[in-house]
């Protein structure tokens, strides 16, 4: 049965949230209230991973595979989760249900949480698991998905895959954080980061993607696989195009035919201008446009989406 939330807030927050539906301790609440102590490991720590999926038109893309690098990521960490995955499915339906949202912007976390007498010992802890959805967001906005990005390679060192696992998705972000404060300084709209041997690793949430006579190139070493990316990159051999993942220079970017962004908030966004120089012409280029629509197009492709059934329609719990 779905539970329907109290959504008008018990008190007067001088913060602002956008609105949006949380779970968390078994009850869905609004976003606003949803809360993790100040001792959690997740806080105190970033020890937590998380993983965000979208809604498009009523509609989740990919769940199966955001949900899959989940519990992967939860594995890894050594976590366990208080919840299966049928209820992981059901909450994450519900909280886009409950929020009305036709576009959203859907987010699982597990958190380390925490442990009796403030222990330092990880496994004294106990996990903790909670959702939201709230409305969608994209890395570029409408007039930046027309123009082209307009991207800064930043001289900040991207964590190394020795340190933490980059197929883990998580919230160590500070040097992202870094990257963006040192892209806006000397003019750009976002921020790329190298990798420890000076290469393109990725951006703040995004891969990256050179197109070099018609053949799609993406940075391998220290990167999340974004499910994007996954999803480009499947695109390309559906196309007939040469993809390979591999080791991305400056320069080579820097002189590519095209380049593009990819993440869950946006999707695939062009890339028009590195370090205030043009990309080729300085357009959006003819590949870029072909894998954005074609990547547009699998969000009505059954084999990508799981309709959310919304309150208004016939009331039947996500299997």
């Amino acid at each position: 049965m779905r539970l329907t939330p109290d959504l008008t807030p018990e008190y007067s927050d001088p913060h602002s949230y956008p609105a949006g539906v949380a779970w968390q301790d078994g009850q869905y609440i609004p976003v606003s209230q949803a809360k993790i102590s100040v001792l959690d490991y997740g806080f105190l720590h970033s020890d937590a991973t998380y993983d965000t999926v979208h809604v498009w038109d009523g509609a989740f893309f990919r769940l199966d595979a955001h949900i899959e690098r989940f519990l992967a990521g939860v594995e890894r960490l050594r976590m366990t989760l208080p919840v299966s995955v049928p209820e992981i499915r059901e909450i994450l339906h519900n909280c886009v249900s409950l929020s009305g949202y036709r576009r959203a912007y859907v987010e699982m976390v597990c958190t380390r949480g925490t442990a009796r007498d403030f222990s330092r010992d990880p496994r004294a802890a106990t996990n903790r698991f909670l959702a939201f959805a709230v409305p969608y967001g994209s890395v570029a906005d409408d007039a930046q998905m027309k123009r082209g990005l307009h991207v800064t390679i930043t001289n900040t060192t991207r964590i190394p895959p020795s340190s933490v696992d980059p197929r883990v998705k998580n919230y160590h972000w500070l040097d992202l954080i870094g990257g963006l404060f040192d892209a806006y300084d000397r003019g750009g709209e976002t921020a790329l980061l190298l990798d420890s041997d000076g290469n393109i690793a990725e951006g703040p949430g995004f891969n990256a993607f050179s197109v070099r006579d018609g053949a799609l190139i993406t940075p391998e070493h220290g990167v999340l696989r974004g499910i994007t990316r996954r999803t480009v990159m499947e695109i390309g051999h559906e196309q007939g195009r040469t993809v390979r993942e591999g080791t991305l220079t400056r320069d080579a970017l820097r002189s590519s035919d095209e380049v593009f962004i990819t993440s869950t908030a946006g999707g695939v966004m062009p890339v028009t201008r590195i370090d205030g120089a043009p990309v080729n012409d300085g357009a959006v280029g003819p590949v870029t446009r072909a894998i954005m629509s074609t990547y547009w197009a699998w969000h009505k492709d059954k084999r990508f989406v799981e309709d959310v059934v919304y309150p208004s329609q016939e009331t039947k719990a996500p299997s």
